[in-house]
């Protein structure tokens, strides 16, 4: 398997090439040159498979410069019930049921987020860092770790690779844009591989700066940066695997399709689920819900993609949704435009960058349908009427990023097909939200309590590339 630029680069790459890379040297993102198509007698066989063996089947179709042997190590060490609560990893929560429901659907929550920092970014970041240091060791290298946050890559990600070898992290998040947990959960970390940056303005630029150090070719290689936002094409793999988990989870035979209700801010988390639907899982709709940053949202009703400046990026209660510039978004494009990456370099270098914004043809929005997405806005006042009505029907609490999925994926119920919203975080991470909702302070593990009043370790910064690259700089 090997691996290609969305924009057109001629390399071909491994795996284990681009996993310690991040962006392509033009600027692109990786994709595989092509997506396994899963058979009928596989997916039977996969059925019933125990979270990392299914981990293991499905990474093994990506990646053959890893050793079997290692790579099953790696999955089983990763998707414990120690690490992540259950055996079951991402266990179903049902919420309405067919019998009972006037839509004749059934409707569960997908549980992400019982990892270590009570995200759904742990799914894929404990493997990154297990990958990581794998890889680093195998190469006797080190990696210096460039990455953004809106609340809860960050965290995921410092848990993950904290004492790792051979790794240090530099997280870039927009300074006081964050919920007090998310913040404390990065900030309070003292370890001395972590460095928090704290960036003067919204998610968009810490993204912006990202990028443009890992499009500075002879920096990148001199400090061996790589990243561990969702446009490392490992993360995406790694969630690609919890939607045939949930799809083997709500169904009894692989004749029965579901739908799958994702909170969308940088594409990433759908992404997944675009992958597995071009691998073949009976996927009926992917359904894209955002916040009042609904940048997205709007594409797929208009066929027109315009990114926001920071002026006209809303500060909502849904925070780590508050994305005006879906990195992963490229992805997707490539494909809808039948994988021409001069085109997408085109759309993205040109036309985003120079103009704010891009439209695709009559005839290629017209397609995005074929490819399974509807998608849907949620604003602060659902948010709210969501989490009273989850609660007073069922007892069960959610956060405000999955009563945006939940409020949207309602909107798109088709008869007898299951919806999997996916939970992607407990709703301790955004209390106060929970209490203007229910008046009541919700549940957190034992190990999170008092969070906010441990010692904080961060620098905060303007928005400016090259004080961020000198900061590196004086920090490998």
């Amino acid at each position: 398997m090997k691996y290609q630029s969305t924009r057109g680069h001629p390399e071909r790459r491994g795996f284990s090439d681009i996993l310690l890379e991040g962006l392509a040297p033009d600027g692109g993102l990786y994709l595989p040159t092509h997506y396994p198509r899963i058979d009928a007698a596989t997916l039977a066989r996969w059925r019933g498979l125990p979270y990392h063996e299914l981990a293991f089947e499905i990474l093994s179709l990506y990646i053959d410069d890893i050793p079997p042997a290692d790579l099953r190590e790696l999955t089983t060490r990763t998707y414990t019930a120690a690490v992540f609560g259950t055996p079951e990893i991402t266990p179903l929560k049902p919420l309405d049921r067919a019998a009972s429901s006037p839509e004749g659907v059934d409707v569960y929550l997908q549980a992400l987020s019982n990892g270590p920092t009570l995200a759904f970014k742990d799914m894929a970041m404990q493997l990154l860092g297990n990958l990581f240091e794998y890889e680093l060791a195998r190469r006797g290298e080190t990696l210096n770790i460039l990455g953004a946050t809106s609340g809860d890559t960050g965290s995921a990600a410092e848990y993950a690779m904290r004492g790792k070898k051979g790794v240090n992290v530099f997280m870039l998040s927009p300074n006081g844009r964050m919920s007090p947990f998310q913040q404390a959960q990065m900030f309070s970390l003292q370890d001395a591989n972590i460095h928090n940056i704290a960036i003067d303005g919204v998610f968009d630029d810490c993204q912006d700066i990202v990028k443009a150090v890992s499009n500075d070719l002879d920096f990148k290689r001199k400090h061996h940066i790589g990243t561990v936002n969702s446009i490392n094409w490992a993360r995406l793999l790694a969630q690609v695997v919890y939607y045939f988990a949930g799809y083997f989870q709500a169904t009894r035979s692989n004749d029965e399709s579901v739908s799958f209700a994702v909170p969308s801010g940088n594409f990433g988390n759908i992404c997944a689920g675009h992958v597995a639907r071009m691998m073949g899982l009976p996927i009926r709709y992917l359904v894209l819900a955002t916040n009042e940053n609904n940048v997205l949202d709007e594409f797929f009703r208009t066929g027109t993609y315009r990114v926001r400046g920071s002026a006209e990026t809303h500060e909502t209660s849904s925070p780590s949704m508050d994305i005006s510039k879906a990195s992963n978004f490229e992805r997707f494009v490539f494909d809808l435009l039948g994988r021409d990456g001069e085109r997408t370099k085109q759309l993205f270098k040109t036309e985003v960058e120079q103009r704010g914004s891009f439209s695709v043809s009559e005839d290629e929005f017209a397609n995005t349908a074929s490819f399974g997405f509807v998608s849907g806005t949620s604003t602060h006042a659902d948010r709210l009427a969501t989490i009273r009505d989850t609660y007073r029907r069922f007892g069960i609490v959610i956060d405000t990023h999955t009563a945006d999925g939940l409020k949207v994926g309602r909107e798109h119920l088709d008869w007898g097909v299951p919806m999997l919203v996916l939970e992607t975080a407990l709703p301790a991470k955004f209390a106060e939200t929970i209490v203007e909702a229910l008046g009541v302070q919700p549940d957190r593990p034992a190990a999170m309590r008092g969070i906010e009043d441990l010692p904080k370790r961060f620098v905060v910064m303007p928005v400016d590339t090259d004080a961020v690259k000198r900061y590196v700089s004086e920090h490998v």
